[in-house]
């Protein structure tokens, strides 16, 4: 679990296909295998840690003085575009929260739903806004003033056009948080990784549970009531 609040923004060293992976029983594989340099992150890491990587949940599988290794599976390379990242590439970083610890910004899982495409930027002032186009699948779960973790990073949601032509959402960025982010590098065109907030898709599936439920006592109270109306007509 992360808080969104990102804690440094690295440099991708290496993205390579590698057909010597060590599977589980010792045979080899392919795989596709991620090389990030990093500080902040590195103090208190362990192999098997999770680390966010512009919003993605990740193992590190190899540590060093100033670089981790981190393997990349095939949903990740389908739900993520962490797979077109090039060498000198910035990423923002984050370590897993603590128990216990503050959280400056939301439930973040670093389990990406999709990819948006920025499709507008402007400024206001000294903010900075963004207006990016998603799947409508996605877009119902972003709400205007909820959460939204964009490349990792815990943003609060201004506009959204629920309209399937057009199926956008705007978000904006202070002063103090374009400096801190990899964000603000992107141009029209760009990708970002999405993850909608996991409260949101907890209650869709809570509700979707009871709505049967529901359905069956309106239809038992609708019963009730025509036949007592039978029954006061008589």
């Amino acid at each position: 679990m992360f808080t969104g609040i990102v804690e440094e923004m690295g440099t991708v060293i290496s993205l390579e296909e590698r057909d010597d992976m060590t599977l589980w029983d010792g045979t080899s594989g392919k795989g596709t295998e991620l090389t990030v340099r990093g500080n902040v992150v590195l103090d208190g890491a362990y192999l098997g840690c999770s680390i966010c990587v512009n919003g993605v949940c990740l193992t590190a599988t190899e540590l060093k003085d100033d670089t981790f290794k981190v393997g990349l599976a095939p949903e990740t390379l389908r739900r993520t575009y962490l797979g077109t990242m090039q060498k000198g590439d910035r990423v923002n970083l984050e370590r897993a929260s603590e128990i216990g610890g503050r959280n400056s910004g939301h439930f973040v899982q670093g389990h990406v739903d999709g990819v948006g495409t920025i499709i507008d930027r402007w400024t206001d002032e000294d903010s900075l806004f963004f207006k990016v186009k998603v799947d409508p699948n996605l877009l119902r779960y972003i709400v205007p003033k909820g959460f939204v973790a964009i490349d990792g990073t815990s943003l609060t949601v201004c506009e959204v056009d629920l309209r399937p032509e057009e199926s956008w959402f705007t978000f904006m960025l202070v002063e103090y948080t374009q400096k801190k982010i990899v964000i603000p590098g992107k141009q029209v065109g760009g990708l970002l990784n999405i993850e909608v907030d996991v409260l949101g898709k907890y209650s869709e599936s809570a509700l979707a549970a009871i709505m049967p439920r529901i359905e069956e006592l309106e239809s038992r109270v609708k019963e009730l009531e025509q036949k007592l109306s039978r029954y006061e007509g008589n």
